[in-house]
């Protein structure tokens, strides 16, 4: 009697060929995840101490090394400049204008001071404008031209460059008409600004702004002290101020405050 085999089929090991693919992806998805993925050292740390408890720390060289755009502490590329990167870019900043207006001899017209975080300048409206005008002078121009690439160079590390406009009064005992002074000293404010912009800054980090006659930095009873107030600031904040400065507006104020105080020292005046 011839008996019958059932034909098992070569099917059976269909359902291996199925759960290798499965797994394949769901590997290749993983890898994926994780090259997306960013590393947080202190979260790392807390992950492995979870598991042995008898662990007080874990070195440096056991943490994986993430993609660019980690969260670890290693100033890599992509990483946001650190407190001291940035002091270090404007202290550089600073020393470079510094040379320029000793090289230039331009000491009674310009001054510069910096402070924690920021780098102040000062200009006399005669290095940028004629008289009772708000377009900017071809000297001014040459001027605007040499500062701006020490901007340019410190970029990366500049969260805002405000431009500050001020004139003066024209009679002691009178204020000038509120149209007109608000009006010039914007304008010059934007004038300068909008040449810093097409010298390369980023629009973005500039910012302009015109207070009239109301922030002198000397009296206004001399001719002198009025050619002191007729004058265009310009503020270079790094990164790092932003996040000491947030109560906001007065504390900023206070900070401006202060730069114009060492200005006055710098050209011996006095607002009284």
């Amino acid at each position: 009697m011839n008996i019958k085999k059932k034909k098992g089929g070569e099917g059976g090991a269909n359902w291996m060929d199925t759960y290798g693919d499965m797994v394949t992806l769901l590997l290749c998805f993983f890898v994926l995840l994780y090259s997306m993925s960013t590393i947080d050292e202190k979260k790392w740390q807390m992950i492995v101490m979870s598991f042995n408890p008898n662990v007080t720390s874990v070195p440096a060289q056991s943490i994986p090394q993430g993609p660019v755009g980690s969260n670890s502490s290693g100033g890599g590329p992509g990483d946001a400049p650190t407190e001291d990167q940035m002091e270090e870019i404007l202290e550089e900043m600073y020393l470079a204008l510094q040379d320029y207006i000793s090289e230039n001899d331009m000491s009674s017209s310009v001054a510069v001071t910096n402070g924690d975080g920021y780098v102040f300048l000062t200009f006399r409206d005669a290095v940028f404008f004629g008289p009772n005008s708000s377009v900017l002078l071809d000297e001014g121009k040459d001027v605007l031209r040499e500062v701006a690439p020490m901007f340019l160079n410190a970029q990366e590390y500049i969260q805002e460059i405000r431009v500050m406009g001020h004139t003066a009064r024209e009679i002691a005992t009178q204020p000038n008409s509120p149209a007109f002074d608000r009006t010039l000293s914007a304008n010059r404010a934007a004038g300068v600004g909008t040449f810093l912009q097409e010298q390369g800054i980023d629009g973005a980090k500039v910012i302009t702004v015109g207070y009239g006659e109301w922030r002198p930095i000397d009296n206004n009873t001399s001719s002198e002290g009025r050619a002191h107030n007729r004058r265009v600031e310009i503020m270079v904040t790094g990164m790092e101020l932003e996040e000491k400065l947030q109560s906001g507006l007065q504390q900023y104020e206070t900070v401006v405050d202060d730069a114009r105080t060492e200005i006055q020292k710098e050209w011996g005046l006095d607002p009284q």
